[in-house]
């Protein structure tokens, strides 16, 4: 799992990536399914339901796109917009991190499908 320490709004914090670029499509960009008229009421897709991501998701962050491969992690783009990367808060570069897992679907408002 690739990790990185950068420095963010001032400060050093660590950011963590399962490596799978090419499952990335990108918070905004991630499919998923309006759950209610609510419209922060989703569920996002698993990985084993989704084609293989795009190459360009078509957002940038700071003049730069999705990565490639891990090995140009990390950039503006995993930081700002990679749905499978998790940064620590600002100073706080020792928490420990967990990221989502993408292999069964994801629910934005969880205690509203228990």
């Amino acid at each position: 799992m690739p990790e990185a320490f950068i420095i963010f709004a001032g400060q050093k914090a660590s950011v963590i990536c399962d490596g799978n670029c090419y499952k990335a499509w990108g918070r905004s960009n991630r499919p998923g399914e309006q759950l209610s008229e609510d419209e922060d009421d989703v569920v996002w897709y698993a990985d084993d339901e989704l084609p293989v991501a795009p190459i360009d998701p078509g957002t940038e962050e700071g003049f730069e796109s999705k990565p490639q491969s891990s090995i140009e992690f990390p950039n503006k783009w995993c930081v700002r917009e990679c749905e499978r990367c998790k940064m620590s808060s600002p100073g706080k570069w020792r928490e420990p991190l967990s990221l989502k897992d993408w292999s069964k679907r994801i629910h934005n408002q969880p205690w509203k499908h228990v």
